[in-house]
Order: structure tokens, then C-alpha cells, then sequence
């Protein structure tokens, strides 16, 4: 079954972020970060920060089209709002739009969560505050929610040349930021992986109470 696959692909994507996590708090933890902030993976990070180098520029270019998915997070909480006054009952509003509502919040509480218990901090300071780098924010924001954008144009549009465009879009913006917020040098490699597992993990969840909820309507449950 389908359902069951990315279920457990969504669950071994999370389990692979805890163990990473777990990791970066406990493999070749040196005190080499700003003001003295201890990393995990020292060596490897540096030396990838050191290659890569500093760009603010990157940095920048990378920070304000964070609005894309937010402005798409925008859309479809609009979308159920506008099926929700339409319809006039909350029960009545697309299921797959009701769940992803609440997989938002649940990407939210995963940001909010590491900026109250940081395990890493940037490798710059940022208009001189140190500020928390794990998982990277942005990758987090992208990666959670361009994939729903593919799923629900899949999903809702009839016109190939539509979802084609989307879908694209989608994947090249997602590649886009990634790439560059990676060799931007505002955060260490180690937490751009973190997102990429968190975000996917937390997608596959998502993607897969999706088809299951499909599969009882299909079946009349």
C-alpha cells in the first residue's frame, strides 16, 4: 500500500533527524563558534564554512523570497476559509486542506521549539546578535512547504500545463534557496541537513495521512 510506504518513510526521515541531532550534540563537539558556542561535527563544519566562505549578498538573496511560502501557507488557509463560509460547517471544508492546516502548526512548533533550545548557533553574528542555526529556519519553511504545493496542484488541477508549471517552479525555487542559504555561510552544513530531514520527514507524515484518509473515503469509511 502506498499510504503505509511514506509512512514509514515519513518515520524514518524523523528518526533519522533525531539521531542527527543526537549526533551533532555529541560527535567532535568543539567550543570554536562565535562567542565561544560549542558545534558538533567541528572539523567537518569548518572546514566546509571555511571553503565556502561568507556572502551577505547570498544571504540576503536567499532571506526575502522566505515570503514565497508563506504567501503559499497565505492561499490555502484562504482557500479553506472561503470552503468554510461557502459551506458553513468546519466539518464540511476539504479534509486534505484541514490537515494541512494543521501540519503547518506542527512546522511552526518544530521552528519554535529549537529557537527555545538551540543546539547550534550561526557561524556569524547577525547585526551583532548570536542567534540559533539548527535546524536552518528557511530550508525548514521551503522544504515543508513547496512539497504541499505539489501535492495539492497534483491534487486539485486538471490542466497538465498548469501542474507542470507549478511543480517546477516548486522544485527549482526549493533548490534555489537551499543551495543557496548552504553556501550563503549563515549556517553551518550540519543544519541545513537537519532541516532537509525534518522538513521531508514531517512532509512524508503529512502526505501520508493524506492518502489514508483518501483510501476510507474511497472505500465509503
Amino acid at each position: 500500500m502506498k499510504a503505509k510506504r511514506v509512512l514509514l518513510l515519513g518515520v524514518g526521515l524523523i528518526a533519522a533527524f533525531v539521531l542527527w541531532t543526537f549526533l551533532i550534540m555529541s560527535v567532535d563537539v568543539q567550543y570554536v563558534g562565535q562567542r565561544g558556542t560549542a558545534i558538533g561535527f567541528a572539523e567537518f563544519n569548518i572546514w566546509f564554512h571555511g571553503l565556502t566562505g561568507v556572502s551577505m549578498l547570498l544571504y540576503t538573496v536567499t532571506d526575502w523570497p522566505g515570503l514565497v511560502p508563506i504567501a503559499v501557507c497565505m492561499c490555502f488557509s484562504v482557500m479553506g476559509l472561503v470552503q468554510l463560509i461557502k459551506r458553513r460547517s468546519l466539518f464540511k471544508v476539504d479534509l486534505d486542506i484541514l490537515l494541512l492546516g494543521i501540519y503547518y502548526i506542527l512546522v511552526i512548533l518544530a521552528y519554535l521549539i529549537f529557537e527555545m533550545i538551540p543546539i547550534n548557533y550561526r557561524p556569524i553574528l547577525i547585526d551583532v546578535f548570536l542567534e540559533a542555526s539548527y535546524p536552518s529556519s528557511t530550508t525548514l519553511l521551503v522544504l515543508s512547504v513547496m512539497p504541499t504545493l505539489i501535492l495539492q496542484i497534483k491534487r486539485r488541477s486538471k490542466r497538465k500545463t498548469v501542474k507542470n508549471a507549478v511543480c517546477a517552479f516548486a522544485v527549482v525555487f526549493s533548490v534555489f534557496m537551499v543551495v543557496g542559504r548552504l553556501i550563503s555561510g549563515v549556517h553551518w552544513a550540519t543544519d541545513i541537513i537537519g532541516s532537509i530531514l525534518l522538513s521531508f520527514g514531517l512532509f512524508e507524515l503529512y502526505h501520508a495521512v493524506v492518502l489514508y484518509t483518501d483510501k476510507r473515503k474511497e472505500n465509503g469509511i
